[in-house]
Formats: structure tokens, sequence, C-alpha cells
């Protein structure tokens, strides 16, 4: 028992050290009193002459072993030449080496310790300093970086508290190769769970910027954790509800399948309640928007200031009388296939569909498991391919067939009243192609769409698991490939510098109207096509440390036409005037729309930041029809015609059709739909299916009611949003 207690005795006083040094001093003071107090004791033991030498040198009896305790010179400069000797001179000669013991030694060390100690817990991250206005990190991966240099690049003078139970100097050191020292310095690093409340109130959680709930997105129940995560994050802020609260909750998920559920589930309703934005946030589709809608990536060694550009995957833009398609090829059916595939199908629309219907956006799997693979994507977005024709083609060494064949849709038949060719009116198709990449037979295919360029805007992504044979197949296209200048994005997980430095170098032959003639016979005559370096068109994605690029052009958009649809007469199915909302201020349009925001349901949220992203598509054909360059913004302010009107109001709703689809709703069936004539007098009734996710308005443009109006008149506003977003 004893020796039980001696051992929790030293634990508590070891604990007890290791704490703040203002506790290390109540320590010190504890001994000072008792050494005090058996000073006192040894002195007075020794008889009277003590307190005479007191009066002699007119001292007070508690300052003599003070005295002598405290001050090293003390015993000198009392008894040189004051005749002291004996047990007065014994006692006070141990009351100065006790004192010397105690005050030369122990608080030199103790000060010295606790400056370590501090030093210690700061470079461990256990000393906070941030209270208000800072923005939080909550876990520490590869993406980190990314959305540090997103926060400086909008808010240069901000500080970011990055809490991760990672080690603490290993992560100081990574952003040591991406920020300068002066940018460190607002990078604050604090060790903490993102799961437990208790290190919440250290950070100051409730006085956030902004959160972005992050983790480290190889463990396998990243998702699950994250979710965790939020709801603690909105218990711990429930009892602060009223105060001033964290603008925007940023969540990480890394499965596709999670991250699509939010874009139509209510799941945080307590986020919601605290007057929160909730945005979630996934690796591989936010890859797809910078390629797709930003057309630029950060670059990592400097993410604040310096962006690189993407190609357009359609040309200078497209035109109602454009007679090519666009044409994307994935290689492999990973995470960033799929995840590029659906946010192309969402933001690639363009108004030649309207004039050649043969004309639609092809999206093309090549992959040896693409049997498979293909009833996967399906089963994902089943209401997609029940209305709209796909192909499949095996190129597989096995295969005694190439041909390709075209599956019908799935919905369109007697059973639900109607026939094949109702369907695939949508302007995005799919083709899944199941074979190798370096197999000669693909190639082969990849060759024919090469020449093809009379017919197809071309681009390859080569989105395989491994990069290192992403990098051989990228530098080892066929000729015709690189002959005819087809852009070639390669996945790079880390480094987009070799990549990126050989595209540029072959740049510099065009840059510098060097350029390589290439010389042919055709029907006896002698050709010449000038052209650039060989990886001229070579690009990088996906590197981990470039991942996060909010686009908040685009979010600003999208709280516009929330507000222009929630502001519009549906009598006449007409938006506030131009006239009306140019002579209110900025500042109450934008206080109404992020009021009307936080309104909406997250599913409709979506729907109109996918109607936002298209507008750099549409302002693309718009620059085409106009005869401008493809970056050329001198007109974007100009009113549309009612010819650009029309035309992108088809392409509005042909947009709109696939973000529905691919987000979950379907077409209704023939009992269910209000456009039947047999079911006109049900048709408000029937209108309420969109709670359940049935909407009858996935139809051709032409096939719609007065409704359509919307669509021209969101296109009429083009420029007002435009200017109010610049």
């Amino acid at each position: 028992m004893m020796e039980k207690r001696q051992k929790w005795f030293k634990l508590w006083f070891d604990r007890l050290l290791s704490k703040s040094l203002w506790q290390q001093l109540a320590i010190l003071a504890i001994v000072l009193s008792i050494a005090l107090g058996i000073s006192y004791l040894l002195l007075s033991a020794s008889g009277a002459e003590w307190e005479a030498f007191c009066e002699d040198k007119k001292l007070d009896k508690w300052l003599l072993p003070l005295y002598l305790l405290i001050d090293s010179n003390a015993l000198n400069n009392l008894y040189i030449d004051s005749g002291v000797h004996g047990w007065m001179l014994f006692a006070s000669s141990l009351t100065f080496l006790f004192g010397a013991f105690i005050f030369n030694g122990a608080i030199i060390s103790m000060m010295t310790n606790a400056i370590e100690q501090r030093v210690d817990n700061h470079k461990e991250g256990h000393i906070h300093y941030l209270k208000s206005g800072h923005y939080v990190i909550l876990g520490y991966d590869d993406m980190v970086p990314s959305i540090i240099g997103d926060v400086f690049e909008h808010d240069p003078k901000a500080y970011v508290l990055l809490m991760t139970a990672a080690d603490i100097k290993l992560v100081n050191e990574r952003l040591k190769k991406t920020f300068t020292e002066a940018q460190l310095k607002k990078v604050i690093i604090n060790y903490g769970h993102r799961m437990s409340t208790e290190y919440y109130k250290d950070i100051h959680l409730q006085t956030a910027a902004e959160i972005y709930i992050v983790g480290l997105r190889s463990l396998p129940a990243h998702d699950a954790i994250n979710v965790e995560v939020v709801d603690s994050v909105c218990r711990y802020l429930k009892p602060f509800q009223g105060t001033t609260l964290p603008r925007r909750i940023t969540c990480v998920f890394e499965d596709l399948d999670t991250y699509g559920a939010f874009k139509t589930s209510e799941i945080f309703e307590t986020v919601r309640e605290l007057d929160i934005e909730f945005v979630p946030y996934n690796f591989y589709s936010g890859w797809a928007k910078q390629v797709f809608v930003k057309r630029k990536h950060k670059d990592k060694d400097d993410p604040v200031q310096h962006e690189i550009g993407y190609p357009a995957v359609y040309g200078n833009g497209i035109t109602p009388r454009d007679k090519h398609y666009v044409h994307l090829v994935f290689v492999g059916t990973t995470n960033f296939a799929v995840a590029f595939a659906m946010e192309a199908a969402n933001v690639l629309h363009f108004p030649n569909f309207k004039t050649n219907p043969q004309l639609k956006t092809r999206i093309t799997f090549i992959d040896l498991n693409a049997d498979t693979e293909k009833d996967l994507f399906i089963t994902r977005n089943r209401h997609f391919f029940e209305v709209q024709s796909h192909f499949y083609q095996d190129l597989s060494a096995e295969s005694k067939s190439e041909a390709c064949q075209i599956i019908p849709p799935l919905y369109f038949n007697e059973k639900n009243g109607y026939h094949e060719e109702d369907g695939s009116f949508l302007d995005v198709e799919f083709e899944f192609i199941k074979g190798d990449i370096f197999s000669e037979k693909v190639q082969k295919e990849i060759r024919r769409w090469a020449k093809d360029s009379d017919r197809q805007y071309l681009s390859i992504f080569l989105a395989m698991a491994d990069p290192d044979k992403n990098f051989i197949m990228g530098m080892n296209m066929p000729d015709e490939v690189y002959d005819n200048e087809v852009n070639v994005f390669i996945r790079q997980d880390r480094s987009d510098n070799f990549v990126t430095n050989l595209r540029k170098t072959d740049e510099k032959v065009k840059d510098n109207k060097k350029l390589n003639t290439y010389y042919y016979i055709e029907k006896g005559e002698l050709n010449k096509k000038e052209q650039g370096g060989r990886y001229a068109h070579v690009y990088p994605f996906g590197m981990n440390e470039a991942s996060f690029c909010a686009d908040e052009v685009s979010l600003k958009r999208a709280k516009l036409i929330n507000y222009l649809y929630a502001n519009a007469n549906y009598s006449v199915n007409k938006f506030p005037s131009l006239l009306g909302l140019d002579a209110l201020p900025p500042a109450t349009i934008w206080a109404e729309a992020d009021a009307e925001w936080r309104k909406l349901s997250v599913a409709l949220k979506w729907s109109n930041l996918y109607s936002a992203y298209t507008i750099r598509t549409k302002l693309a054909t718009l620059r085409a029809i106009r005869d401008l360059q493809l970056d050329d913004n001198s007109r974007d302010h100009w009113s549309l015609s009612d010819y650009e009107v029309e035309e992108l109001a088809n392409v509005e709703h042909n947009r709109w059709n696939v973000e529905k689809l691919l987000m979950g709703y379907r077409k209704p069936h023939r009992n269910e739909d209000k456009y039947t004539k047999e079911n006109e007098p049900f048709k408000d009734e029937l209108k309420l299916n969109k709670n359940r996710f049935i909407h009858h308005d996935i139809r051709p443009f032409d096939d719609l009611d007065d409704i359509r109006e919307l669509d021209r008149e969101f296109s009429r506003y083009i420029p007002w949003i435009i200017r109010m977003t610049e």
C-alpha cells in the first residue's frame, strides 16, 4: 500500500511539474516558505547572539534568514569583520548553502526548463493564439496547402489555424515547400483530434470565419468520420446560436457516391438551423471543375499568385452551324475518370445539337473491365440511361467481333407507354470500350479518332490508377494524336513539373514562330503543315497539392440565378425588369440573394451552381457566334439578340435535362405525366411529383409548355449576371 501511494505521489508530482510555469513557481514558493521556517528555527536554536546581530545591523528577525536564503553574497557581506562565530555561524552557513542550492540552481534551471518547454509546446502545437476571424482546417492531407493558398488568394491578411493529430514538425516542413516565410507566419498549427469537441474551445471554433473539415483521405472510413465531425461541430456551435458563427463549413468527401448523396439530401439540417452554409467538396470533382469550368489550376510552388491555364475541350467555341462534336476519351474507370465524365456531362452543352441531333457530346471510357464497370456506371445513373442510348464495343484480345453495339434506352418501351423513337433526346451520350490502352486494337481506334479532326474536338484523359502508366502512355501516343494537336491530359499525383516544362519547351517553338514544317504528298501534290513541338498539347492534372480551388465567381452567379427565379412572375414567366434591377443598389440585391440562397434545399443549390458553371461554356458559344476569339470578353456585356437568346435557351434546357437525370430525378411515366392529354385534369397534382424526384419537364425543349420562356429569360440575363460578378 505504501509503495502504491509513493508511485501515485510521484505521478502526481511529475504531472504537476510538467504543467505551466505558474505551477512550478508555486511549488518553489512552498519550498521557500518551508526553508524560511527551518532557517528561522536554526538561527533561534543557535542562541541569543543572532538577535543581537540583527539589532546591531538593524535587520528584522525574518529578514536575516530570508537574506541568507536568496542572496548568494549574504554570508560574505554580513559576517566580514562582524566577529560572528560558533553556532550562529554554523546555522547561517547551513541556511546559506540551502538557499544557494535552491535559488542559484533551481530557479535558473526552472526558468531554462520553462523556456524550453514553451518552445517545445509551440513546436508541437500545444499553444493557442487565434481567437476570432481565423480560418480553421481540421485534419491534414496533401490537399491542405491548396486550401491555405485559396484562403490567402481571397484574403491575403487572413490567419489560418490548422488542427491535426499528425506530426506537427513534419506538417510544418511540408508547408515550407509551398509557402514563403511571411505566409507561414500566418499559419498556426495546433495539435488536436478533429472528432473531439474538447479541442474546439482551444481553437475558438465558434468565432472562426470559415471551417474546412479535411481529415486524411487515405483512411478507409474517411467520409464516415467527416460526417461525425460535422455533427460534432454543430453540437459544439449550437449553444452559440445567435452570435457571429462561421459563415461556411466545407467538408471533404473522398467517395463519389457519398459526395453525390449530399447534392440531393438534407442530411445536415442542424447546419441549416445555425444559418451556416454547408459545402461538400470532392477531390476528383474539384479537379474536373478546374479543367472544364475555370480552365486553370494553381501552381503548387505559388498557389496564391500563379495559375496555369488549360485549353478548351470545345475548340474556339461551338456555334449552331458548327459540324464538330466534343469527344472526351477517358482511359480507365477510376474515380478521376468517373468524376470528370459526370462534370463534363453537366457543363458541356452546345447549340449545334438543335441543328443536328447527331452532334452530341460523346464521353468514352476505355478499360479492360469496361463490361462490368459499365454496369456499375449505369446503375449509379440509371435514370439517365432510361432515356438515352449508349454504345458498347469489345476490343479485348479475346473478342472475335469489333462491332460497336448501340444499346437502346432502358425506359422507352411499350410497358411504360413509350416507343423507342421517343428516347435519346439528350445531347450527351456515353460509350464503353473494353480493351487495353496499350493494345493495337485500341491504338487503332484512337488513331481513327485523331484523324477525324474535321468532325470532332477530341481530348484524351489518361486517368489510370498508376501515374507511371499514364505518363508512359502520354509520352507515347500514336503519331496521329500529336500531329493533329489533340489535347492529352495526364493524371499525375505529385508534381506537374516535368509535363508542364515539357509542354512549355515545345510551346516555345510556336511562340517564337519557329514552327516545324511537315511535308506530305496528297493526290500527287506536295503539301505542308506547320506545327509546334510534339508535346505542345499535353497537360497534367490531378496533383494532390493543387487540388482545392473554390470557384467564388460561380457561387455568386448561382446566387444571382436563384435570386432571379425567386423574384420571377410565374404568371407570365418573366424575371424582374433589367431597368428595375439596375435601379437597385447592388448591396440590396446581394443581401436578398444571400437570404434566398440560405432558404434553398441542397438539390436546388446544386442546380443553380451547375447553371452557373455553364455560363463560361455559353460565353464561348456567344463569342464564336460574334466572330470573337475564345477569351475575348470585350462584348460579354452586350445584350443578346433574339437569335442568340433562342439558341442559348435550347442549350440551357438540354443542360437542365442532363443535370436533373444525373442528380437522381427521372422522367415521368405516361400515368404520371402532366403533359399527356388524358392527364390534364390532374396536372397540378402531378406537378407535386417533383418532391419524389419525378420531374415532368424532363423532355425536349420544343415539347415544353410556356415554362420554356424562363429558359429564354435566363439567357437574356447572362450579361447582367456577368456585370454583377466582375
